[in-house]
């Protein structure tokens, strides 16, 4: 598969992944943007020993989680927190838009999870992808998702 290709499949799902983590548009862009510049300069030694959805998402769970690990080592700056930010690019619906708040409330774990549930990755891949067995994947999917259910509730949804 080339370069071309795996972009064209895989933005979309990638973007998705780290709008899961990251809960910012423009921030979930750029964190598409180096994982695709990652997959750019390591697909010629890609040894096809899991299939390259896997490899991406692994790719795109491991930027995300050092973004996150760089931002918690930053200060934290007096900017208020009660700003809501406009997304115009992207129109998201309000659905969508609070699914990735959620998301991105959750355990870093239980992101990665399901986010690749939320993209069809079949079980068995996410196992591979974060390195739990497929029976823990599933009750933590279980779980995560009655997470999220409860938050929609308690938010009059």
């Amino acid at each position: 598969m080339n370069f071309e290709t795996i972009y064209a499949t895989y933005w979309q799902k990638i973007f998705r992944l780290c709008m899961g983590y990251v809960n910012d548009v423009d921030a979930a862009k750029d964190l598409t943007q180096e994982t695709f510049i990652k997959v750019w300069k390591q697909l010629p030694k890609f040894r096809n020993e899991s299939s390259v959805g896997t490899w991406i998402f692994r790719i795109a769970s491991n930027t995300c989680l050092r973004q996150i690990q760089k931002e918690n080592k930053m200060p934290k700056s007096g900017l208020p927190t009660d700003i809501k930010e406009e997304i115009s690019e992207t129109t998201l619906e309000n659905d969508v838009y609070y699914l990735y708040q959620y998301i991105s409330e959750l355990k870093e774990i239980e992101r990665i999870i399901i986010s690749l549930e939320l993209e069809d990755i079949d079980q068995k891949e996410i196992a591979k992808i974060v390195g739990l067995s497929e029976s823990n994947v599933r009750v933590k999917i279980h779980r995560i998702k009655e997470k999220l259910t409860q938050k929609f509730k308690k938010n009059g949804y």
